[in-house]
């Protein structure tokens, strides 16, 4: 049984002719026949009953006409999703992120494209560094927003602008708003991310290149969260670093200050994976970014037309 096939024997059972059948459908009489010869022989059913020049449907005929109509109305749905897709009426993002950008940077950007594209749904997951490498290296996020180095040979991308790092104490520690030597680091204990993460990743390749003694950096409390390590700084538990998006109303609250750490801007680094294709949603929200919007007005306009 084909699509044509169940075509044709509903428009036959709508006009109940098979020449006008055979009219609305530009084939000849003869095809019309053969096909609902077809159908029938194949079935052992006959689904026109011929009364004098006339035909109707048959019991059987009846039954299947339902069953057919669903099948054609199932079809045309499929097909409007493939047209909607093809011209960006519908789709969805898959992105994962790590804590800093998917928590306090990439909410902005989100509601902005959804403010310009609202039939397009978000999925957002939240992970480190390592763990949105793995999302995209596995498929299951077409993008990934990470802080760190990547470290996978499979994902391509580029950088973005970011934030910087700082080091954060609490407002009566005696770093707090002065300058630190780089070998005076290594004298405290501190609070940082987990392994893995790009904040601690990205933190220790600052203090490398400040001159710093890494190898001596004593870590006395490593959490998973950007909030714990915030929260602990505040409470006294050690000198923290943190991305400056995570920590500034606690600092304008006054709850935590800086040291005076000339740590660099770190930009933030947008990833796929080179060897799949991205979906059209995937690749307008990349290309909405900031910094790259005046790719988007175009599209915008196009799928609004």
């Amino acid at each position: 049984m084909t699509l044509e096939q169940l075509r044709i024997f509903v428009c036959v059972a709508e006009r109940l002719n098979m020449t006008r059948a055979a009219e609305a459908l530009h084939i000849t009489q003869s095809g019309v026949s053969a096909s609902i010869s077809a159908l029938e022989g194949a079935y052992g059913t006959t689904l026109f009953d011929r009364v004098g020049r006339r035909i109707e449907l048959s019991a059987a005929g009846q039954a299947f006409l339902v069953e057919a109509e669903k099948v054609l109305s199932q079809v045309n749905a499929a097909q409007r999703t493939l047209s909607d897709l093809s011209n960006l009426r519908r789709g969805a993002v898959s992105i994962c992120a790590s804590q800093t950008v998917g928590n306090y940077w990439l909410p902005h950007v989100i509601a902005d494209f959804r403010s310009r594209f609202s039939h397009l749904e978000i999925q957002l997951s939240i992970s480190n560094t390592a763990g949105v490498s793995r999302a995209v290296h596995d498929g299951t996020a077409e993008i990934g927003f990470i802080e760190g180095e990547a470290g996978d040979p499979s994902l391509t991308g580029f950088d973005i602008d970011g934030d910087r790092l700082c080091v954060i104490v609490p407002p009566d520690h005696p770093w707090a708003g002065r300058e630190v030597a780089p070998e005076k680091l290594v004298e405290a204990d501190w609070v940082l991310r987990e392994e893995g993460s790009g904040t601690r990743s990205e933190f220790i390749r600052a203090l490398t290149e400040l001159g710093a003694p890494v190898e001596a950096l004593r870590v006395g409390l490593t959490l998973p969260s950007n909030e714990a390590v915030r929260s602990a700084v505040i409470a006294g538990a050690g000198p923290g670093a943190l991305s400056h998006l995570v920590v500034r109303e606690a600092v304008a609250a006054g709850a935590l200050a800086e040291a005076a750490l000339p740590l660099p801007r770190r930009p933030f680094r947008v990833l796929r994976h080179s060897e799949r294709r991205l979906s059209r949603a995937a690749d307008v929200f990349l290309k909405s970014l900031p910094g790259r919007e005046p790719v988007v007005t175009e599209l915008r306009r196009r799928v609004n037309a």
